[in-house]
This record gives structure tokens, C-alpha cells and sequence, in this order.
């Protein structure tokens, strides 16, 4: 007789508790409250999450930055709301520290399983793997895994007490250490998939997204994917069943199981979050959003004109107001002799006056800075790499697809201060940069000169291998949309009107 069962997942929350959107200031069908609103539990139904819960919204920033003051962790009731029973990290839960994620993770009901990650104190409450039992009887194994492109991103004083290991590995132990313990066999990945779903072709070999290789070498049942943001309400790859929800707490995937003597079948659906939510822990967390609703209307500065909304390929092609504005900040922070900064995949400006919300609205990542010693020949090969961001359709200019799939990766194009750089896109890949200055027009020379730039790009993901082998000569400790709001703090009114020294030809 077929034993049935129900999968909640969520994966990619990113901080969004409340049905909020701080940038518009308004409300929106969001959030892990309301999300918690859909799910119905019984003792044959599992909750789960894929992790990156942590860092994302101006209400975690805000917490996380005064957490002393606020006893409830926000991200952890709201989870604890929705029955959530396991879970598995995300590459961004690292990024506030050891004693930030020990908070979390002690403030959690559910259970950690992050097969691939070592806390070297022993005071982490971490597992490899677990067999959850059923009311029906069924034996249900679970791991996880995050993507150890941590290792490459995370800045070392967040991993001191850490090691994060190979995650396909780590959940190739984990599956043999389950075999003949469960009757299907389920894996959390904190991680995408390095293959086209439609046609298999593989579309990277950078080990970052491995989803692919697990399925088709590792036999899971069930594979619950994250990191990349794709809606993958279901697919088939070789005995796994993978699904992926899109970010930010919209939709949860629900999922129904049936096990046979047949082996395991699956369909899956997205639900999205509904109208209402749970009086608690909604009122008890009502103080703490109401306090970073008025720290985001607090005035910071203002400008001597607005920034409106830049579309993407205008911006890549003619300069950006805004990236040049977030280039004289860590010019400024930095002494650097040059700087280059990225966008969000969304047209955002800023409006004068500004305020937090503006800010964290304009500039969406939790980085900080890295001063990198570099040479006029690692310059050259960063902006290449920004060169490839366009393609030529019928003589016009377009995003290249390689940008697009398999996920959009408009962040992954750079906007540099201090430098003048010609691209003609009628030339290859690789041979577009057919000019390079300082900016004022004068010889470049070899250097070796101080480049400032975000602590992701320092480490050469997004295709800037080149700057990952640089040294490093500086790091910094504050978030970049902190120096933002106290550059403009203290120079207000802040002068607009700079777009940078980028001339583009084709």
C-alpha cells in the first residue's frame, strides 16, 4: 500500500518576515508570517527550508544591528510560526559572524542539517543527517548541504570557527550513510543547477551549482534546491525530483509524496503567501518593525538633483549616476586610486531628499570593501569581463545570455571610477577594450595601483577570476550603505550629475 506524505519548502526568505515592502513603504502578498498562513501540518507533512534566511531586508539589517536591544529573533519566530521542522544554511547566513548564526541557530525549533559545515568549537547545533519517522510509518532521510563557494565569498574572520567542506562530498556520505535507514531519501541543497533543465547543456563548470551532479550520481528522492532564484516548481532529473522556489518569501512549493514498493513519486506546486497571518509572533514582533519603519524614514541628506530609475543596458552602455555616486564613496573610504562598484538586477535610483529607505532601496547587498593591489593588465581583464555583458543583435547592442541563464545576473556587470575605457563590441570576447587611461586622459602606466571594490567582486565570482589571484591590501568592516548615507550626510547637497568614463562603440 503507498504511503503518502506533504513537503513544505522554503528557500531563499532573505529576511522577509513581515508582508512589507520597504522600498515602497506599502504592503505585499510576502513574508514568512503569511506564508505560514497556507501551510496545514499533520504528523505525515515536514517542514523545510533551504536556507539564506537571514540577510536581505532592511528589518535583519536593522536587527541584527541592534540585536541586544531586541530579545525575539525575528527570522527564527517567524519559522518556529510555521512548524518548520529542518533546514540547511545558505552562503548569506554566514554573513554576520559566528556569534550572529549561534544566536540563530539556538533561536530555531527546527533542526540543522548542514553536512558540510564543521563548527571547530563544538558549539554549533549541527547535523549531517537525520531519519524523521513518520505517523504513517514512513521513514523519511533527510541531509544538507551549502554551496562551498562560502569558502570563496565569505570574508575570513566569519568562517574562523568554521570549516565548510565539499558539499557534493559531503552529500554523497550523507546518502550512504542513509541508505537502508529510510524509505525515501531527501536533500536540502543550499545551491543551484549548472545545467540548462530544458536541453542538459551544461552552462557552468565553476562548482558553485552542482544540483545536476547530485541528482544523476547521488540518487536522492528528492532534491530541494536553492541559491539561484529560479522558479522550478519540478523537474525530473535522473531519479530525483527537484524543485526550486524564487526568492523572498512570495510562494512556498508544496509537495506531495507517494511511496511504493514502486519507489517514489512526486508533483509539486507554488503556493503563494496569503492575506493573513498569525496573531503571534506578529505582535510581538510588531515593536521591532515599527522601529525600523521610523530608522528608514529618518532623513539622511539630500542631492542637487534626483537619480531616476536607470535601465539596465542604458546604464552598461552611456554610465550610471548612480554607480558613479556608490564609486565616490569608496573612493572617499578607501583612498583607493580607482573603484567599481555593481546594480541590482531591478532599474532603482534615488530621490532627493533621501532617506535609509532610499538607500537600502538603491544599494541591496550586505557588502563591504577590499582594496586589492592591481595591475594595468588585471584592469584590462576585469573590464573585458564587463565587456562580455553585451552582444551585437541585427548591429544593436544587447544584454548578452550569458548574463540571463541561467539566472539574471545584471549585478555582474561593474561600473569603474577614476579610469577612461573605450569597449567596441564589433570586435570578439575578449579584445573589446580598445582604450584605457586614467580619467583625465593621461597614460594608465602599469602600476601596481590600489583598486577598491566590494568583498564579493574581490573575490572573483561572477567571472572575475583575475582579481580573486590580486592582493589583498585592506579590508574593511562597515557595509557599504552605511558609507553611503554618511557620505551623503556629510556632503549634502550631494552633485549628481557624473556618470563615469565608460564610451561604448559598435
Amino acid at each position: 500500500m503507498d504511503k503518502r506524505f506533504r513537503v513544505y519548502f522554503t528557500s531563499d526568505t532573505h529576511g522577509h518576515v513581515f508582508p512589507v515592502n520597504y522600498a515602497r513603504s506599502g504592503p505585499e502578498a510576502a513574508g514568512l508570517l503569511n506564508l505560514s498562513d497556507r501551510i496545514r501540518k499533520d504528523g505525515n507533512t515536514l517542514v523545510l527550508d533551504g536556507g539564506d534566511s537571514l540577510q536581505g531586508t532592511p528589518l535583519t539589517q536593522f536587527y541584527l544591528d541592534h540585536r541586544a536591544e531586541w530579545p525575539l529573533h525575528p527570522v527564527a519566530a517567524a519559522f518556529n510560526a510555521m512548524g518548520l521542522d529542518y533546514f540547511t544554511l545558505g552562503n548569506h547566513d554566514f554573513n554576520f559572524g559566528y556569534d550572529a548564526l549561534r544566536q540563530y541557530l539556538d533561536a530555531m525549533d527546527a533542526v540543522c542539517l548542514c553536512a558540510n559545515v564543521e563548527d571547530l568549537t563544538g558549539a554549533l547545533p549541527l547535523r549531517k543527517w537525520t531519519v524523521h519517522t513518520l505517523e504513517n510509518g514512513l521513514r523519511v532521510g533527510l541531509t544538507g548541504v551549502v554551496t562551498d563557494y562560502v569558502n570563496v565569498w565569505e570574508q575570513p574572520q566569519n568562517l574562523d570557527r568554521l570549516r565548510v567542506t565539499d558539499a557534493f562530498a559531503a552529500a554523497r556520505d550523507a546518502r550512504e550513510a542513509l541508505r537502508g535507514r529510510c524509505d525515501v531519501c531527501v536533500c536540502l541543497y543550499h545551491g543551484g543547477f549548472e545545467c540548462d533543465l530544458e536541453t542538459g547543456r551544461q552552462l557552468s563548470a565553476s562548482g558553485e551549482n552542482i544540483a545536476c551532479r547530485i541528482a544523476r550520481e547521488l540518487e536522492f528522492d528528492l532534491l530541494l534546491t536553492g541559491h539561484q532564484h529560479i522558479a522550478v516548481e519540478g523537474v525530473r532529473l535522473g531519479r530525483s525530483w527537484a524543485v526550486q522556489p524564487p526568492a523572498n518569501a512570495g510562494v512556498c512549493l508544496e509537495i506531495e509524496g507517494s511511496v511504493s514498493g514502486m519507489g517514489a513519486e512526486f508533483a509539486s506546486r507554488f503556493l503563494p503567501a496569503g492575506e493573513t497571518h498569525p496573531g503571534q509572533p506578529y505582535g510581538a514582533l510588531l515593536p521591532l518593525e515599527q522601529a525600523v519603519q521610523h530608522w528608514l524614514d529618518q532623513p539622511v541628506g539630500c542631492l542637487t538633483g534626483e537619480i531616476p530609475p536607470e535601465e539596465k543596458l542604458d546604464a552598461a552602455l552611456h554610465g550610471s549616476r548612480l554607480a558613479a555616486l556608490f564609486n565616490r564613496v569608496q573612493l572617499e573610504a578607501t583612498g583607493a586610486d580607482f573603484s567599481c562598484t555593481s546594480l541590482g538586477n531591478d532599474p532603482v535610483g534615488l530621490p532627493t531628499p533621501v532617506t535609509m529607505r532610499h538607500v537600502t532601496a538603491a544599494y541591496l547587498f550586505a557588502n563591504t570593501l577590499v582594496v586589492l593591489e592591481v595591475t594595468a593588465d588585471v584592469l584590462r581583464a576585469a573590464l573585458e569581463r564587463c565587456a562580455a555583458y553585451f552582444t551585437l543583435e541585427n548591429g544593436m547592442p544587447q544584454v548578452s545570455q550569458e548574463f540571463l541563464q541561467p539566472k539574471i545576473e545584471h549585478y555582474n556587470y561593474d561600473f569603474y571610477a577614476g579610469l577612461a575605457c573605450t569597449f567596441d563590441l564589433r570586435r570578439p570576447v575578449g579584445r573589446r577594450v580598445i582604450r584605457l587611461t586614467r580619467a583625465d586622459g593621461s597614460a594608465l602606466g602599469q602600476g601596481p595601483f590600489r583598486l577598491c571594490l566590494s568583498n564579493y567582486r574581490a573575490t572573483g565570482t561572477g567571472g572575475y577570476d583575475v582579481l580573486a589571484q590580486c592582493p589583498v591590501l585592506e579590508r574593511g568592516s562597515v557595509e557599504v550603505p552605511a558609507l553611503v548615507a554618511d557620505y551623503i550626510r556629510r556632503h549634502s547637497p550631494v552633485p549628481t550629475g557624473e556618470k563615469g568614463g565608460l564610451k561604448v562603440v559598435w
